[in-house]
C-alpha cells in the first residue's frame, strides 16, 4: 500500500471532516461562553452579583462533568452521527431556555442543565478523530479542530455585541435575544450531523476503497500496538496514574481558560470606564485572534517535529506570564498583552497536550480514559469563574485571581513531567 495512498486519504478526511467539525465546536463554545457577554447587560437586570454571575458560569461544568463519561461510552456503542446529533440538538433547545432567566437560582439552573446537555461532545470528537487520523496527524487535527474555540471569540464577539443592542425588540432584552439567536444554529447543525457525519471510514463513501483499505491498516496497526504496550481496557483507562495525572494538567489549563474567558468582557469594559458594547466585544477579538495563532503554529510545530512536551511546557510558560501581566499591569494596554499571551498559552498547550495523553490509550480505554481526563479538567471551567468572581468580590479586583491561576498553571507545568507510556516508559 503507498504512501501517497495514505497521503491521499487524509487529505480528503480533513477536507471533508474537519469544516464541519469546526463549524461544530464555533457553535458549542459560542454557547458555551455567551453568558460573559450577556452579564454586560443581564447581570443588572436578574440582580446577580459576581459571585453570582461566577457560580452561574461555572455550573455549567458541573452538569458535563457528570454526564461526560457514560456520554462517551453511549456514543462508541451507538456511533457517533447519531449522539452527536442528539447532543447538538439538546444543547441548543437548553441555550434558547436560557432567555427564561428571572434570577440568580434559575440562570444557575439553565447552565447546569446547559452542561448535561453538551456533556461528551468534545471528547466525544477528539475520540472521533482517533478513528481517522494516525498518531503522526492527530495534534495537527486536534489543532484545527480546537482552532473554533478562538475563531468561536473572533466571530462571536462582534455578533454578541450586535445582538445586545436588539434590547427591548418585541419586548425582550438584549442578552434574551442573545440567547436564543445563538442557540437555533445548535438545532439546525444537529440534524445535519444526523444525514452527514459518517461514523468511520467504512461509511465515508467520498473515500475510495483502496483509501479506505491504506487508513484503516494504519490506524489497525497502531491500535495493536497501543493494546499490546499500553492502556486499552475499561479499567485501565479508569485507573491508570497516567490519566489522572493529565485530567490534573487539563484541570489547571482550564481553569485559566475559564477564568479568563469569562470574565474577559467585564475586565476590559472596567479598564476602558464605559465604553460602549461593541467597542469591548471588538477588543475582545484581539485575545481570540492571538490564541488562535497560538493554537495553529503550535499544533503544526508539534506534529513536524514529532514531539508533545516541549510544546506543552513552552505553551505553559506562554500563559503563565500573560497571568502575572495580568495581576499585576494596569490600563487597557497592559489588560490586552496580558490576555493575549495567557490565550495564546492556554490555546497553544491542548493540541500537543492530547497528542501526549491519546498516545497510550486505545479501545475502551480511550473512551474511558479521554472521557475523564476531559470530566476532570472541566472541573476546573466550575472552579475558575467563581474563584474569580469571589476574590473580586472580597477585594475589589483581579490581581490575587490571576495571581491564584498563576500558581496552577506553575504546578502544572510542573505534573507534564508525569505523564508517560505506563507501558514502555516512554515519556
Amino acid at each position: 500500500m503507498s504512501d501517497k495512498t495514505l497521503d491521499r486519504a487524509l487529505r480528503k478526511v480533513r477536507w471533508h471532516l474537519l469544516p464541519f467539525l469546526i463549524l461544530l465546536y464555533i457553535i458549542s463554545y459560542l454557547d458555551r461562553i455567551n453568558a460573559s457577554f450577556a452579564a454586560l447587560s443581564m447581570n443588572q437586570e436578574l440582580g446577580l452579583s459576581q459571585t453570582a454571575y461566577g457560580f452561574g458560569a461555572g455550573i455549567f461544568f458541573l452538569g458535563y462533568v457528570l454526564f461526560e463519561v457514560p456520554s462517551n461510552l453511549i456514543l462508541m456503542r451507538v456511533g457517533a452521527r447519531i449522539w452527536i446529533a442528539r447532543i447538538m440538538v439538546s444543547w441548543g433547545v437548553v441555550t434558547c431556555l436560557q432567555a427564561l432567566s428571572v434570577g440568580p437560582a434559575s440562570f444557575a439552573t439553565f447552565r447546569f442543565l446547559l452542561g448535561v446537555a453538551e456533556a461528551g461532545f468534545f471528547p466525544g470528537i477528539i475520540l472521533y478523530l482517533t478513528y481517522w487520523f494516525p498518531q503522526s496527524h492527530r495534534a495537527r487535527a486536534v489543532a484545527l479542530f480546537m482552532a473554533a474555540t478562538p475563531l468561536a471569540g473572533l466571530i462571536g464577539s462582534p455578533v454578541s455585541g450586535w445582538l445586545l443592542g436588539l434590547h427591548n425588540l418585541f419586548g425582550l432584552s438584549g442578552w434574551q435575544w442573545l440567547f436564543v439567536l445563538e442557540g437555533l444554529p445548535a438545532i439546525v447543525l444537529g440534524v445535519l450531523v444526523f444525514f452527514r457525519l459518517p461514523s468511520g471510514p467504512d461509511e465515508a463513501g467520498w473515500l475510495s476503497g483502496e483509501e479506505r483499505e491504506a487508513l484503516g491498516a494504519v490506524l489497525a496497526a497502531e491500535q495493536h500496538e497501543i493494546a499490546r504496550c499500553h492502556l486499552s481496557s475499561l479499567r485501565q483507562g479508569l485507573c491508570s496514574r497516567a490519566v489522572w495525572l493529565a485530567g490534573w494538567v487539563y484541570f489547571c489549563v482550564v481553569v485559566a481558560m475559564y477564568g479568563l474567558v469569562m470574565w474577559l468582557p467585564q475586565i476590559i469594559a472596567g479598564a476602558l470606564s464605559g465604553a460602549a458594547v461593541m467597542n469591548v466585544s471588538l477588543l475582545v477579538m484581539i485575545t481570540y485572534g492571538f490564541a488562535m495563532v497560538g493554537m495553529v503554529l503550535i499544533g503544526a510545530s508539534s506534529d513536524r517535529l514529532g514531539e508533545r512536551r516541549w510544546h506543552a511546557l513552552g505553551s505553559l510558560g506562554l500563559c503563565l506570564a500573560g497571568m502575572l501581566v495580568l495581576a499585576h499591569g494596569t490600563g487597557l494596554g497592559w489588560c490586552l498583552t496580558g490576555a493575549s499571551l495567557a490565550a495564546m498559552g492556554i490555546w497553544g498547550v491542548i493540541a500537543p497536550f492530547w497528542g501526549l495523553t491519546t498516545a497510550f490509550l486505545a479501545g475502551q480505554a480511550a473512551a474511558v480514559g479521554i472521557a475523564c481526563v476531559n470530566s476532570f479538567g472541566n472541573l476546573g471551567g466550575f472552579v475558575g469563574p467563581f474563584v474569580v468572581g469571589f476574590i473580586k468580590s472580597h477585594t475589589g479586583g483581579f490581581s490575587d485571581a490571576f495571581m491564584y491561576i498563576a500558581l496552577l498553571i506553575g504546578l502544572a507545568a510542573l505534573s507534564v513531567w508525569g505523564i508517560r507510556s505506563p507501558g514502555t516508559g516512554r515519556r
